[in-house]
């Protein structure tokens, strides 16, 4: 088990507070693994395994607590038989109907420590918000960085090169089960395409009761299609239009929010530079785990320019950073990054194979007067690092500890 000490790192600090600690991503992210994770480092710190209640929502043994009230006797009679405080773990704490209200109770009337999971983004706004006002602390949970990749993959594969595991990640990408099956090409396929199907259905369709099922799948396919490419929503309303399926710019909209409340997409905004404002059209969206786009769609080594923007983006977040995609001009840079003031530039190519590609990668930051890191990201060998721009191989990036 990997112990992902990047997030543990995170967590550490509010074990044992009255922060509700919550954490959020895609579907089989790993965020179970993240709870059994704060289990082992409880014991290490000398709590007993007997002051743990730690329940699955989605296991069918559970359905008799499905809702708030049963939910609360049941742990209420639990807990008056325990000593000290009490440390409750509820994954997939959506499945509870008003499981706010629970929660909330829980952290009045009880000496306890309370560390929910969930597939939402919602779940954080609305009544969540308004019960606990203030008093919760969120963490995304990704899927495998390159980093715990090659950990994970080197168990099973020892004498693999960096450039072989690279390779492996580019088309299975960082789902944490596939270690499970070996990484094994046709289980890896099999695997993610009913991962893939089980957000639709259960994360997307049947939590919005989205009806029409087949425009849905449309649009997903569309941004599959086109991840880290700018487009309009109207764009994609014209798109379909040509495959005869009529809908509006607001349903287009509403359908690709639902995508991104479920943590299959990512949505990046695009900000001038100069201006120094966010601009309201023309998105570029990113997948959660590019191995999932390879299972269901396909032509991740087409695309390859893609791919790489797409894990370099979600390596930013990873690591903490708000991006957006920087407008100068007539130029865009890939991601400008943002982590508390210190800010971080970000240009991504598949190869620099001419001095007109050279020119074109590094030359998006000649308006850029200030004195932050400015990165062009490439997969080749050669360092061709010039004018305090920083190249780099993406195996080295994405592997290195510090960027500033």
């Amino acid at each position: 088990m990997i112990k992902r000490e990047t997030y543990m790192k995170r967590i550490r600090p509010f074990i044992g507070k009255e922060l509700v600690k919550v954490m959020t991503g895609i579907r089989r992210s790993g965020k179970s693994v993240m709870l059994e994770l704060i289990q082992d480092e409880l014991r290490f710190n000398g709590v007993s395994e007997e002051n743990f209640i730690s329940i699955n929502f989605e296991d069918l043994r559970y359905a008799y607590l499905l809702n708030a009230m049963a939910l609360h006797e049941e742990i209420l009679q639990r807990a008056k038989h325990m000593e000290g405080k009490v440390y409750l773990f509820f994954d997939e704490i959506q499945e509870v109907a008003d499981w706010e209200k629970c929660i909330n109770s829980f952290r009045v009337s009880l000496d306890c420590d309370i560390y929910i999971t969930g597939s939402n983004a919602k779940l954080l706004s609305g009544e969540l918000a308004t019960y606990l006002g203030g008093r919760y602390v969120e963490f995304v949970i990704y899927p495998f960085s390159f980093t715990e990749f090659l950990e994970l993959y080197h168990s099973i594969a020892p004498d693999a090169s960096m450039q072989q595991c690279f390779q492996k990640y580019l088309l299975a990408g960082g789902m944490p089960y596939l270690a499970n099956i070996r990484y094994e090409e046709d289980p890896v396929k099999q695997y993610l395409t009913d991962l893939f199907n089980s957000v639709q259905l259960k994360d997307i369709v049947k939590r919005n009761k989205v009806r029409d099922v087949d425009l849905l799948e449309r649009i997903i396919a569309y941004v599959i299609a086109n991840i880290g490419t700018t487009f309009s929503a109207s764009s994609l309303v014209k798109f379909l239009k040509n495959e005869r399926r009529f809908t509006s710019t607001d349903t287009v909209l509403n359908y690709i929010k639902y995508c991104c409340d479920s943590y299959l997409f990512y949505q990046v905004r695009r900000e001038d530079l100069h201006g120094k404002q966010i601009l309201s059209t023309n998105e570029k969206y990113y997948i959660a785990d590019h191995g999932i786009r390879e299972a269901v769609f396909g032509g991740n080594m087409r695309d390859i320019n893609l791919i790489l923007e797409n894990i370099v983006y979600m390596e930013l977040l990873r690591r903490g950073y708000k991006v957006t995609v920087g407008k100068i001009g007539d130029k865009e840079i890939d991601f400008v990054c943002d982590q508390r003031g210190e800010k971080l530039y970000v240009q991504v190519a598949y190869l620099l194979a001419d001095e007109s590609t050279v020119q074109r990668e590094f030359g998006v930051y000649d308006s850029i007067c200030d004195n932050f890191p400015k990165y062009v990201v490439t997969m080749d060998e050669l360092d061709m690092s010039r004018n305090g721009i920083r190249h780099r191989n993406i195996r080295d990036f994405l592997t290195a500890g510090e960027w500033n």
